[in-house]
């Protein structure tokens, strides 16, 4: 089949990433080829809705994709254009495969870096075994590994994203949640800061499932799971606390291992008792926690949820106006590295301040699953 000019276009980003000074050449290529592939298997969303062989409940779901795709661009003013009014099914349950990567003593994530998307905190296979391989070699140099499936990604306008088929194995709410995340991410992304990016687009996407129910009348589907993702995420949260004070102690390399050990213990111990006193036995997370944990396996929760609360304060400040929000958290994203930390800081610690005081910031806590 004929490249298209979005496929050459892919082609001619991959050349680009090669004479940035890109070492290792397989791995871009997986790129460029995951890319591709993705390119060519999308069909017009309304082409499949009017097709009579579409499945009744594929289109159904193609129907509310298309329903809160105008949604995210009247409403939540996100960007218009192509993306998510086309669809792909890679015959896969995720589209590629993160790896992520610590020091055996640290929560910092080995980062890898790149001339557009600048560097970020893991690196993105379209081919499982080859993220599983990659893993297995940095856990033979010493460092602490995990690989998570990825449902949707964005490529920051550079094309069209479609809606893939591995958006489609959650819930409705998941779905809706989804669409407005990826495309928060074309609004607006300063490269090199993963944590900023993915809690802004967690931010958008949790108000924006919020406006979205309340513009249809209906409620949460699922608020019980929304207050277990809560405490279960703060339990994470915690554990990585405890060991960064952990890791930035002096303890001989034995005894920090155990500490390690111990922490990670502790966080099982608590998640039980959590489950069997107040969830009545149901255990929501039982297959992440019960297999093996580590620093790495710990670092999504630090990328997707650590400056929400600050980002919601930024949109009760703007009043609940969209625009304005975006302007104030552009104003953000130009500031330097450490003082938009500081500003953060500042944003996380107020909002943090009226929780204690019995007022839920903007936004709520829902989350988008284990480790994603």
């Amino acid at each position: 089949m004929p490249l298209s000019i979005g496929a050459w276009r892919c082609a001619a980003l991959l050349a680009a990433l090669l004479l940035g000074g890109c070492s290792s050449l397989d791995y871009y290529a997986q790129l460029a080829s995951g890319q591709l592939e993705l390119l060519r298997a999308r069909v017009p969303i309304e082409t499949l809705v009017r097709d009579p062989d579409t499945g009744p409940e594929l289109r159904r779901r193609l129907r509310l994709a298309t329903q809160a795709r105008r949604f995210a661009s009247a409403e939540l003013r996100l960007p218009d254009n192509g993306s998510y009014r086309l669809y792909a099914d890679l015959h896969r349950p995720y589209v590629l495969w993160n790896l992520f990567a610590t020091a055996e003593f640290s929560l910092e994530p080995q980062r890898h870096c790149f001339p557009i998307a600048g560097c970020v905190a893991y690196r993105g296979y379209f081919d499982q075994g080859r993220a599983r391989g990659a893993a297995a070699l940095r856990r033979l140099q010493g460092q602490d590994t995990y690989v998570g499936g990825v449902e949707a990604y964005s490529t920051l306008g550079w094309f069209d994203d479609p809606l893939l088929n591995s958006m489609l194995g959650w819930s409705d709410e998941r779905l809706v949640a989804l669409i407005f995340h990826e495309l928060a991410h074309q609004q607006l992304y300063v490269a090199g800061d993963s944590a900023f990016n993915e809690s802004f687009a967690s931010f958008v996407e949790r108000q924006g499932l919020r406006q979205w129910l309340a513009a249809r009348g209906s409620p949460v589907a699922d608020p019980l799971g929304v207050r277990q993702r809560q405490q279960f995420t703060e339990l994470v949260l915690a554990t990585r606390t405890r060991l960064e004070r952990v890791y930035a102690s002096d303890l001989p390399l034995e005894a920090m291992r155990a500490a390690k050990r111990a922490e990670f213990e502790r966080l099982r111990k608590d998640y039980r008792a959590l489950r069997d006193e107040q969830w009545g036995g149901v255990g929501r997370y039982d297959g992440w926690i019960e297999t093996p944990l580590n620093n790495a396996k710990l670092l999504p929760f630090g990328l997707y949820d650590r400056w929400v609360p600050a980002f919601a304060r930024v949109f009760e400040q703007a009043g609940g106006d969209w625009p304005c929000f975006y302007r104030r958290v552009a104003t953000l994203a130009r500031l330097p590295p450490q003082e938009r930390d500081a500003v953060l800081q500042d944003l996380q610690a107020a909002a943090n301040l009226l929780r204690a005081d019995g007022v839920e910031p903007v936004g709520g806590w829902q989350e988008r699953g284990a480790g994603q």
